[in-house]
């Protein structure tokens, strides 16, 4: 049995989990994951799609060649493995998929972004993928900023308090390139999944407890007519690039989430804001994009002593 901390919940697992933040072992686990028979269909499915059901507190997955999964309440997640090949990749879909959906049916709000610690604050990069997020923190990392979380983070709410994001992992995801240009080869570990040049990567120092949220900013490349810089949208995007880039967006209607994003849009924005954070690609130009965030954080009093 292994046991890890994952998005502030205590996980006990019957499979290893690569990258995750081990842990000691909870006295009572908020999240149980094992090998177990599941369903090929669910009795009273109310919504559908190519690959998944949802019937009440249960949502079941199907994915091709690798297993199928039943989430239970966001407490519980029994995988099904096809073959032994499958259950190599069982480990990277939970903690992607898998987790992120178990996180909307827990009514968390669980953002498609990496972040890192600035100055003891939660400082989030969003966009599909493809869009950096992972690069950037890895490039931040070299700067000796802590890694918070990679892919997914999560994020909770408290009255007159500022939203607390919590980690998810040690380890980014970084493609070969990334990992060539970036000079972290000595830090790679092993693929990500069979068959994909993706790699684990171990950035240094990390991020394990809580944090309060500093900025969330939204990745977009320089292209005419958007031009290098940072820049803060009005209120009605802000809700709409948060639901945009909410971890699989689609779930959120149908978890019936959609009022609890606007509500956490306008938590956000009143405590460290959301912005555009446009920067030209390519790895030798990195640095002129953490130069601009740096200077925004000084502007936003982020490198100032928090009270």
């Amino acid at each position: 049995m292994f046991f890890y901390r994952i998005a502030g919940l205590s996980v006990e697992s019957e499979v290893e989990l690569p990258g995750a933040i081990e842990a000691d072992r909870a006295a009572h686990a908020e999240v149980r994951i094992r090998r177990a028979v599941t369903p090929d269909r669910l009795d009273g499915a109310t919504a559908r799609g190519p690959s998944w059901q949802i019937a009440g507190d249960h949502f079941l997955l199907d994915v091709p060649n690798v297993a199928r999964f039943l989430l239970t309440k966001g407490a519980a997640i029994d995988f099904e493995p096809v073959s032994d090949v499958g259950l190599a990749d069982v480990p990277i879909f939970i903690l992607g998929t898998i987790f992120g959906t178990l996180l909307h049916q827990r009514g968390r709000i669980a953002l498609h972004a990496s972040a890192v610690r600035v100055n003891g604050r939660a400082v989030l990069f969003c966009g599909s993928s493809g869009a950096g997020k992972s690069t950037m923190a890895a490039a931040l990392a070299q700067r000796g900023y802590h890694v918070v979380s990679d892919d997914i983070s999560s994020l909770s709410f408290e009255p007159s308090r500022p939203p607390t994001v919590y980690p998810d992992g040690r380890q980014l995801k970084l493609w070969a390139q990334a990992v060539k240009q970036l000079d972290l080869s000595e830090q790679r570990g092993e693929p990500v999944r069979m068959m994909l040049n993706k790699y684990y990567v171990d950035p240094g120092a990390t991020s394990t407890d809580p944090l309060p949220l500093g900025a969330v900013y939204v990745l977009r490349e320089a292209r005419a007519p958007l031009t290098p810089g940072i820049v803060r949208p009005n209120v009605v995007d802000v809700a709409l690039l948060l639901r945009r880039n909410a971890y699989r967006p689609q779930l959120v209607q149908r978890f019936d989430q959609a009022g609890h994003y606007f509500q956490a849009a306008a938590a956000i924005a009143n405590s460290g804001g959301v912005f555009h954070l446009t920067r030209k690609l390519g790895f030798p130009v990195i640095g002129e994009a953490i130069d601009m965030l740096e200077r925004h954080w000084s502007e936003l009093g982020l490198t100032e002593p928090q009270q």
